[in-house]
């Protein structure tokens, strides 16, 4: 098997092309994604013919779970699919089929070179069934469904206010008044993750607004713990630190492995733009994972 190995400020994924509908990748993923005995990545993207887009993207976390949507992956698709030439090298744009949905790629070219990719997420959402969340009542006050901002938890004694947001998969954004790497998100990350109220786990942000136009967050991925960025979750922190009026319309996010710029107008879709590079390609045998 063929794959190529891809990053996105630091958020790695392994990609594999193929036509095979079939499968059930989340052997392959526990398998290759692992960092000691496979080839080591946070995901594995699976890139597939669509009868409705020009491509399917389906991401499996390094513990085999299937994701909604990854904003750094699908923009390492598109400049794999570019690279590759499965696109016309004039074109400026691609459609591909997620998950979560369409989404339309926008392709930045310098001189007949990719050198930036941007993704539309799709518009963010705030009802409990679409992050989905658990509601409860809090002290005899019922808490509004329709907007998840600053829903309270206690994780360990750390009594967090959650913003929770889908932007196709689960986000529970925390915004910290210290710098992100004094945040004990190694000790906490994986408990907010398993919280009872969130059915399907949740991926959770820290976050601390520098100024109108940057942000410095960590994340803790679902399935997969801290990664060096996560596209979905810029998207996620950008929506709530711009609903609190933290932010301009446009913001960069700041994570470990690099930054992400994140659009949104607050009415339509949320637009992920950042670095994709191909880091190398390799064989894979199938001898080394059960199908299951």
């Amino acid at each position: 098997m063929n794959f190529t190995k891809l990053q996105g400020a630091g958020n790695d994924f392994i990609l594999v092309e193929t036509s095979d509908t079939q499968r059930n990748w989340s052997p392959l993923a526990i398998a290759m994604c692992n960092r000691h005995l496979g080839v080591g990545a946070d995901g594995l993207l699976v890139l597939l013919p669509s009868d409705v887009a020009q491509f399917k993207m389906r991401i499996f976390d390094a513990d085999g779970s299937e994701a909604e949507a990854c904003g750094n992956g699908i923009r390492c698709m598109a400049k794999y699919a570019f690279e590759n030439g499965l696109i016309d090298n004039e074109a400026d744009q691609m459609l591909v089929e997620t998950v979560a949905g369409i989404r339309t790629i926008k392709l930045y070219k310098t001189e007949g070179r990719l050198t930036e990719v941007q993704a539309s997420m799709g518009e963010p959402k705030f009802r409990a069934n679409d992050i989905p969340v658990i509601i409860r009542e809090s002290e005899g006050k019922v808490v509004d469904i329709k907007s998840m901002l600053g829903y309270p938890v206690t994780v360990d004694r750390t009594d967090l206010l959650l913003n929770l947001i889908s932007m196709g998969n689960p986000h529970a954004v925390y915004f910290w008044q210290y710098p992100v790497s004094d945040f004990p998100l190694f000790e906490l990350g994986s408990k907010v993750e398993h919280l009872a109220i969130f059915p399907n786990r949740v991926n959770f942000e820290v976050a601390r607004v520098v100024s109108r136009q940057q942000i410095e967050a960590r994340v803790w991925e679902r399935g997969v713990g801290e990664t060096l960025a996560c596209g979905s979750g810029a998207c996620a922190i950008a929506v709530a630190a711009q609903l609190y009026g933290y932010i301009d319309n446009k913001v960069n996010i700041k994570l470990p492995g690099g930054i992400l710029g994140v659009e949104w107008d607050r009415v339509g879709e949320v637009f992920l733009s950042g670095p994709a590079e191909i880091v190398f390609t390799g064989e894979w045998s199938d001898e080394n994972v059960k199908s299951g």
